[in-house]
């Protein structure tokens, strides 16, 4: 059996725990150098037990030693160093078609495409020395990825990435215009032709910094469609915008393929992903210890057995549980009392527009509100806090609320445990850990440094800032950002948790992910109009009526998938599609 050590070296200290797992390691005693102490602790893995002493005495929980599966002989593709995480296999490009990739954060979904896209070549797990490309191309032989690599090697073909993090962009290129950057790789024409299909022409002309989230990732998907390639690889391209805008990107990559390019995309949105691609890859494995790319599958297959935890035709379990899309907490049936209520309400924010129905909110509810960017939705929670009075209309309670913005800055130098204790003296205490701080898997990242954090860290940090502070109402705008799907749901749970565990209290959640608003809410508030025009924010409703008045904006039709319960969209015209729509169950 193939043994993994990973020594996490931001967290190893040997000068203040005494080198603890040498002095303990059984097979040191034995005169043996399993594991050496120098700057940082190396271990060897091949004279390594596994024993799992040296993991659980390690103070600063920096070492992890773990047994590969049986059926995983191979090499490698990739390792970042020694004791360092591992690669197994990787996505194979297919023509015509849009590839997928599904896993949880950490796994090596960001690495497989940097290697596609030739920033980093495969090593075989070779940390030391150079590997040839004869030694790459004889790994690969008998598969598709050998012909792919000769032709990446040898310039054959063109690769246009659009990354992950999308806030380096600004950065990188200080000073341009959103225009500017799109010309560096295409001509005027075509500029304005994706300009047009992305909605940014308004915003074109603007510099790139003074762009919201949704707008610069509008314009990077842009970016990296306008670049002539073979492949195309998107890296989490629905994070900031809207559903409206998620599904015409949806559109617009598929267009890709149907040219003939091959595409690859990395998506936690599982509605999005499912609508867009045709094959999937699973990853599994380790969080930041080890990440093996499952055989290709079809959408539908992939997605399902990535939620049930286990790989039919690789007979491999890979998650004790499956994840089924039930409320976490179920609502008992008691009459509640609004503790908010508003009446008609109007807003003129200088050329903006916002109206909102008469409705309200009742304690120990979650209302989860949908709608476009740029409609007003946090401009409303605004008003409920007493932060903005309204042209007309009046609320007479005033709430305090307790906020996590949509755009999360991590330039603090505190400790995340620093952080959590100046909202909330009471931050460790056993309820919060078990409610709040676990579900979050916040508990490792205590003595990190907030600015060090990673995006989806940052926003588990931000969400459990927003839930341990003492408030009536709790806003959470697009808390799902940068998650995967597994810490998506466990969000949800910490969200009901803390909603259903308190009294007089109630929290609004701003997302755009359905599959993850259908799952938290208890009931649904949506915004129309024209972004950054007008906004008119409608009755809260039941989730039934309330996606389904959104859905209907939308045109398009969900149904429920019957294994998972997981809402997946129709095709449009498919004999499901015209069912809903001739019924007028646009949520079916």
């Amino acid at each position: 059996m193939t043994r993994l050590a990973i020594v996490r070296q931001e967290k190893c200290n040997p000068k203040k725990c005494g080198n603890l797992c040498s002095s303990i390691c059984p097979v040191n005693r034995m005169k043996k150098e399993c594991i050496k102490i120098t700057a940082k602790a190396a271990i060897d893995e091949f004279l390594c037990t596994g024993c799992g002493i040296c993991p659980k005495r390690c103070p600063y929980e920096a070492i992890t030693v773990i047994n590969l599966p049986e059926a995983l002989k191979e090499k490698p593709v990739f390792r970042y160093g020694k004791n360092s995480f591992e690669l197994f296999r990787i996505p194979i490009p297919q023509k015509q078609k849009v590839v997928g990739i599904l896993g949880a954060n950490g796994i090596g979904k960001s690495t497989a495409l940097e290697i596609l896209s030739g920033i980093v070549k495969p090593n075989l797990g070779v940390v030391e020395g150079e590997v040839t490309d004869k030694e790459i191309f004889n790994h690969f032989k008998g598969s598709e990825l050998l012909n792919f690599f000769k032709n990446l090697f040898e310039k054959g073909i063109k690769v246009s990435y659009k990354p992950q993090y999308i806030d380096n962009i600004p950065k990188q290129f200080k000073g341009s215009t959103a225009r500017e950057l799109l010309m560096k790789v295409s001509t005027k024409a075509k500029v304005e032709e994706i300009a047009k299909k992305f909605n940014i022409l308004e915003v074109i002309d603007r510099k790139l910094e003074q762009l919201s989230g949704g707008e610069l990732q509008r314009v990077a998907i842009s970016a990296a469609m306008l670049k002539d390639a073979d492949l195309y690889l998107f890296d989490e391209p629905a994070s900031y915008l809207d559903i409206k805008e998620r599904i015409n990107a949806a559109k617009i990559i598929q267009e890709l393929a149907q040219k003939g390019k091959q595409v690859i995309v990395v998506e936690h949105d599982l509605i999005i992903l499912d609508y867009l691609a045709e094959l999937i890859h699973v990853l599994y494995g380790q969080t930041a210890t080890y990440g093996v790319v499952s055989h290709p599958k079809s959408a539908l297959n992939g997605v399902n057995e990535y939620l049930d935890g286990y790989l039919k035709d690789e007979n491999m379990r890979f998650r004790d549980t499956p994840i089924k899309f039930e409320k976490a907490i179920t609502e008992t049936k008691r009459k509640r009392e609004f503790f908010i209520q508003w009446p008609e309400l109007q807003l003129k924010l200088g050329t903006f527009k916002l109206s909102a129905s008469q409705s309200g909110i009742s304690e120990g509810e979650i209302i989860g509100i949908l709608g476009a960017n740029a409609t007003g939705k946090t401009t409303f929670a605004r008003i409920l806090a007493g932060e903005i009075k309204p042209d007309a209309g009046e609320i007479d309670a005033r709430v305090k609320i307790s906020y996590k913005p949509q755009y999360i800055k991590g330039e603090s130098e505190s400790t995340v445990m620093q952080a959590l204790l100046e909202v909330n003296k009471e931050a460790l205490s056993q309820d919060n850990k078990i409610n709040v701080l676990r579900p979050l898997e916040i508990e490792h990242l205590m003595q990190k440094s907030i600015k060090t954090l990673s995006g989806g860290e940052l926003q588990r940090v931000s969400i459990a800032i927003c839930l341990l502070r003492e408030a009536d109402l709790y806003l959470l705008d697009e808390p799902s950002t940068y998650l995967d799907v597994e810490q998506r749901l466990q969000t949800a749970r910490a969200i009901q948790k803390v909603i259903k565990g308190r009294e007089n209290i109630s929290a609004i959640v701003i997302d755009h992910d359905l599959l993850f608003i259908s799952y938290i809410a208890d009931k649904i508030m949506s915004f129309s109009g024209m972004p950054g025009k007008s906004g008119a924010a409608n009755q809260v409703k039941s989730v039934k009526e309330g996606m389904n008045d959104f859905l209907k904006e939308l045109d398009i039709t969900l149904r429920k998938e019957p294994n998972t319960n997981r809402p997946r969209v129709n095709k449009p015209g498919s004999v499901k599609d015209r069912e809903q729509r001739k019924s007028g169950d646009y949520y079916g």
